[in-house]
């Protein structure tokens, strides 16, 4: 068996996103970080409960562990800013303005939720907040991501779009394609990856060879990493590099170094058998983003526990909500298995598709 490489060497061609303070913010906005992801959490939390006992079917990857990326890298953008991500993709949505009723809707299948019903928990849409998915296959989203930074160069758009990618996205050739034409045409598009140290159930070490955040110079791409679990950092680090990047300094590439507190899906065991119960437990102890939000508000005292309390509660009666809304929804109608497809079915069941049989 291979050894298991680490990957927090000094990279000398990179750059380490500095620390952050909360004297960096108004009292107001770092209020509103930890209701944001409270939020996030306690959505992510009913998800796995309405799973587990039957109402959300098919896929289910939660976030629990990683808000902060969610957080940090979604809340500096403008409303006409885009995101695209992975199938990692709940608390994303959230961030970037979706409301938690039409997202839930959506992983129970239902009519109202944001795709139909249609998607599922792997394909969140919203045009109208320009959060552009959720993909279910590794990778897809990279390409569609550089398409979206070349229509805002070629319309002379001052907008910026964040494509996030999971550890493992970065071994597929669109991901290689994407960087190389990014880089051709200087398009303003930052690429997160959100390095939670496994792939499935495989660690990054033993399929990368080198950090990951070495993976843009090959293309020229300024590569940066941040402390995934620290969204005072992350938040501060990603308003400096916008502005840089509306200013014209071309693609970005960030590993955000973090943690996921769950298993891959729904179907993985918390631990499974590819990481330690005490590992697990390590990492949620002195690296949970919440925790450590706390723990900075506490100390500053810019945040009493009572006032923690009615945030936390203000969450779970909006989640709480949220779930009643996708239960009363009601299930698409047959007919919308036909509808919003590329191809048409003739009156045999056969594919029909210009004016040919396939």
């Amino acid at each position: 068996m291979a050894e298991t490489k680490t990957k927090d060497e000094d990279v000398a061609d990179v750059s380490k996103a500095p620390e952050a303070s909360v004297e960096d913010f108004s009292k107001e906005e770092l209020h509103r970080f930890m209701r944001e992801m409270l939020l996030y959490r306690r959505f992510e939390e009913k998800a796995e409960e309405a799973y587990a006992i039957g109402k959300i079917g098919g896929f289910c990857h939660l976030h629990i562990g990683q808000e902060a990326v969610a957080l940090g890298f979604i809340q500096p953008l403008r409303e006409d800013d885009y995101a695209i991500s992975t199938y990692r993709e709940h608390t994303q949505a959230l961030a970037k303005g979706m409301d938690a009723k039409v997202v839930m809707a959506e992983l129970y299948g239902r009519a109202d939720g944001c795709s139909q019903g249609k998607g599922g928990s792997m394909h969140l849409f919203d045009t109208e907040v320009n959060f552009l998915g959720g993909h279910g296959i590794v990778g897809a989203q990279i390409p569609l991501a550089t398409g979206v930074g070349w229509k805002i160069l070629y319309r002379e758009e001052d907008r910026v779009c964040v494509c996030f990618l999971g550890d493992a996205a970065v071994n597929q050739g669109a991901f290689h394609e994407s960087m190389n034409l990014a880089a051709i045409w200087n398009l303003p598009v930052i690429y997160v990856v959100e390095n939670n140290e496994y792939g499935m159930g495989t660690h990054i070490g033993r399929v990368s060879p080198t950090p990951l955040v070495q993976r843009s110079c090959a293309y020229d791409i300024p590569g940066h990493v941040v402390n995934g679990q620290n969204a005072l950092e992350v938040i501060s680090f990603m308003r400096g590099l916008l502005e840089e990047v509306r200013g014209g300094g071309g693609p970005q590439y960030v590993e955000a170094r973090t943690y996921r507190f769950k298993g891959h899906s729904m179907s993985d065991p918390v631990a499974g058998t590819y990481r330690s119960k005490e590992e697990l437990k390590d990492k949620q102890e002195k690296e949970d983003p919440i925790l450590l939000l706390k723990d900075q508000l506490f100390q500053a005292e810019l945040l009493t526990q009572e006032e923690l309390e009615e945030m936390d509660e203000a969450a779970r009666v909006e989640v709480e909500e949220a779930a009643e809304f996708a239960d009363a929804s009601p299930l698409p109608a047959e007919e919308e298995l036909y509808t919003q497809v590329y191809a048409e079915l003739n009156e045999h069941g056969r594919l029909f598709l210009d004016g040919r049989d396939r």
